[in-house]
């Protein structure tokens, strides 16, 4: 051997002469750890990447990688949560004044008044009604709209989308309707609904699923779902369904010990107003959000290397052990751009300042609350007009005194000294107030016309009325409910794009029957791919009556002047 060039540093000649032990430890396949007098070195196999676009990436990423995450995401949606609770307490106090369970009250006597004014009941039902009948009608709530020009190869292609939607949504999707219902009542009166279109594996076909607005959470400054940085849906998962999940591969096997959520206050006054008295759930609470993320070992690149651009995922998580079950891609394969792909639909009522819009509860609850007060004291006060209290001196007895008297009820009564009209004094108990029922009166009409529930006073019309003037007053009485019914209507538009699209990837690229037969009813891609599907409903009539009157309008100005109407159109 050749002798050093440069003597060695002080102090290693001697630790070379001794011998190290050293000692080797395969930790797992993908590493190699070595630990040589208290020093430790890790060599880290190359990371495996997914082949499947749609592959749960957690499966990829180390442990404390996903801790990091995992830690980040729930302090954001603590965040998010913490910027909207006066809008959860006001939603939570609204629901009391539904008046669906009758209030057992103590004060100011047992067994005082405890009903509630069913304002916000009635115009939530009415709303509701209108809107199913609407929107949801017995043929189907779509119809189809051809993209470019008009041939006969696109309108056989709109007959047959329409029907096929048509016959997913009412007969293959048993659960559409009524999740529609429950997402109008919800919208009346907590002002935002939304809709969650995705395809189900576990049955084979697309779904769409009412979420109340409490359990889609967003950052305070977010105007809309599209533009919105994070977006979290609160799922509830019973360990049966967690199981299956993860031992289908969908989620990772991880242990998430036993579910103990507590109720939220909203959950609470809604159970309360179903009667139940439940105060624990025993579902695990799981956080699927929506999230723009610079992912390890997934990082955004281009022909100069990473970007440090955050792309769409979506990330579940649960909630009570901040454990990531999944983590998917939110973007098309296709999609150069990576825009984020949306699965959520929002249905406002009355849009207001920010993210959530305003509904019955927070527009006239002051008045189902004023309400409710009044007719308490109205029916207090005719309780005490009829069954009187008052004051008796300490010598007069009246056996059974305890027991109000019944009519036609006489009883003996020991009066100490003079009549016993000397030994009673009445309290000046009245009647109840007609002030008191001309101001519920005027509080009540005030709510109903702002909640657009108000009845047109048809009497007031006289059978000779021109069209134009029905027509006018109708349109006066129902701009706001057509209002909210043209949101509802540009709302399911979007909903119904969702759901052709995820139809149009599972429908098959050929025709495997004959189109023409009777009974022939399933389509093909490209059938969808000419066509464009909308609601039934009209955005400019919220009612059969309304669309009656327009027609008559249009038929009396095509009377008079036909030669600028195509008078069979």
């Amino acid at each position: 051997m050749e002798p050093a060039l440069y003597p060695a540093p002080l102090g290693l000649d001697a630790a070379m002469e001794e011998p190290t032990e050293v000692e080797i430890e395969i930790e797992n396949p993908d590493a190699l750890a070595i630990s040589a007098d208290g020093v430790e070195i890790i060599f880290e196999a190359e990371r495996e990447s997914p082949e499947d676009f749609d592959a749960n990436l957690a499966d990829y990423m180390d442990d404390r990688d996903l801790a990091s995450i995992a830690s980040d995401l729930i302090q954001d949606y603590e965040t998010d949560k913490s910027s909207r609770k006066e809008w959860v307490d006001t939603y939570a106090d609204g629901l009391k004044l539904l008046g669906l369970k009758y209030e057992e009250r103590t004060e100011p006597w047992p067994g005082a008044c405890g009903v509630f004014y069913p304002l916000l009941s009635e115009a939530a039902v009415r709303f509701q009604a209108e809107s199913i009948m609407e929107t949801f009608p017995a043929s189907g709530p779509v119809k189809t709209q051809i993209v470019g020009a008009l041939t006969k190869e696109k309108e056989d292609a709109a007959e047959r989308v329409k029907d096929d939607m048509n016959y997913r949504l009412t007969e293959e999707m048993p659960e559409y309707r009524p999740e529609h219902e429950k997402m109008l009542w919800s919208l009346a009166l907590a002002g935002s609904a939304f809709k969650k279109v995705y395809y189900d594996p576990s049955l084979g076909r697309p779904v769409s699923m009412f979420i109340p607005a409490e359990d889609i959470v967003v950052p305070f400054g977010a105007s809309d779902l599209r533009s919105a940085p994070r977006i979290t849906h609160i799922m509830r998962k019973t360990q049966n369904e967690v199981r299956k999940l993860q031992h289908a591969g969908f989620w990772r096997d991880v242990d998430l010990g036993e579910p103990s959520t507590v109720l939220s206050e909203v959950e609470k006054r809604k159970a309360e107003e179903e009667g139940m008295s439940a105060t624990m759930d025993d579902r695990y609470r799981i956080l699927e959000m929506h999230v723009e993320l610079d992912l390890p070992g997934f990082e955004d690149s281009d022909k100069n290397g990473p970007t440090e651009i955050a792309l769409p995922y979506v990330v579940t998580i649960d909630e009570s052990t901040n454990k990531i079950l999944a983590i998917r891609r939110n973007w098309y394969e296709d999609d150069p751009l990576k825009l984020k792909r949306m699965h959520f639909v929002h249905y406002p009522y009355i849009p207001g300042f920010g993210f959530y819009g305003f509904g019955l509860i927070h527009l006239v609850g002051a008045f189902a609350k004023s309400g409710t007060s009044l007719i308490r004291q109205l029916v207090d006060a005719g309780t005490l007009s009829n069954l009187p209290g008052g004051l008796k001196s300490r010598g007069l007895r009246v056996k059974g005194d305890d027991t109000p008297i019944a009519p036609g009820e006489f009883r003996d009564v020991d009066v100490p000294s003079g009549s016993i009209r000397d030994n009673i004094l009445p309290l000046p108990y009245k009647e109840p107030s007609q002030v008191l029922y001309q101001l519920l009166q005027t509080i009540v009409q005030e709510g109903r016309r702002f909640a657009a529930t108000a009845d047109m006073q048809i009497s007031d019309l006289s059978a000779n009325t021109p069209v134009g003037t029905t027509l006018a007053v109708l349109e006066r009485t129902l701009k706001v409910m057509s209002a909210v019914q043209a949101r509802l209507h540009y709302s399911m538009r979007q909903e119904f794009k969702l759901l052709a699209a995820i139809i149009r990837d599972y429908a098959p690229t050929e025709y495997n029957y004959d189109v023409d037969a009777p009974g022939g009813r399933m389509v093909k891609q490209a059938d969808y791919d000419l066509v464009d599907v909308i609601p039934v409903s009209d955005p400019n009539a919220t009612t059969l009556a309304q669309r009656v009157t327009q027609y008559q309008a249009v038929l009396q100005l095509a009377a008079q002047a036909p030669q600028i109407y195509d008078m069979p159109e």
